[in-house]
């Protein structure tokens, strides 16, 4: 595995992957304490298109990410990732919207779990799903990234 710190708005990012693939994105308070491991190599340069994207999307200019993307987890988790990228910039999604786009209205909470595994936050954008009621809920990275990213968007959409 390759991995490269990038400095955000939010703080420092950690992008991890192999051959070309981002495999995991994480927010300051989402990464475990022994990251990155020993044995990855530090890639300076090896996530620059990302780091630009990433640098894009902060600056208001990208609304949808160009990365291979290739989180690890369950078919379940990925299917509901996949169901995230769907939901359009400047926009939210409850979890029980997800779980009926996923074909079971009654999985709210079975969504919600894979919703905070997502690996590759951001780019993914878990941060748009919010509870029924339209409040904030559950964020890996915390609250405050989550209304930070939703502040973001809202305050670049295009009517």
């Amino acid at each position: 595995m390759h991995y490269q710190n990038y400095q955000s708005p939010l703080g420092r990012i950690l992008l991890v992957g192999h051959n070309g693939q981002l495999h995991s994105l994480t927010l300051p308070t989402q990464r475990p304490t022994d990251w990155p491991l020993p044995q990855w190599t530090d890639s300076k340069t090896g996530y620059n298109d990302c780091a630009r994207q990433l640098d894009e999307y902060f600056e208001g200019k990208r609304q949808s990410f160009s990365l291979d993307l290739a989180p690890q987890g369950t078919p379940f988790q990925r299917r509901v990732w996949d169901a995230l990228l769907k939901i359009p910039y400047g926009e939210t999604r409850s979890y029980r919207d997800i779980a009926t786009v996923l074909g079971n209205a009654k999985a709210v909470r079975a969504v919600g779990g894979a919703n905070g595994k997502n690996p590759i936050a951001i780019v993914i954008p878990c941060h748009r799903v919010i509870g029924a009621n339209g409040q904030l809920t559950g964020y890996a990275g915390g609250l405050h990234y989550k209304r930070s990213l939703l502040d973001l968007e809202h305050h670049h959409v295009r009517p």
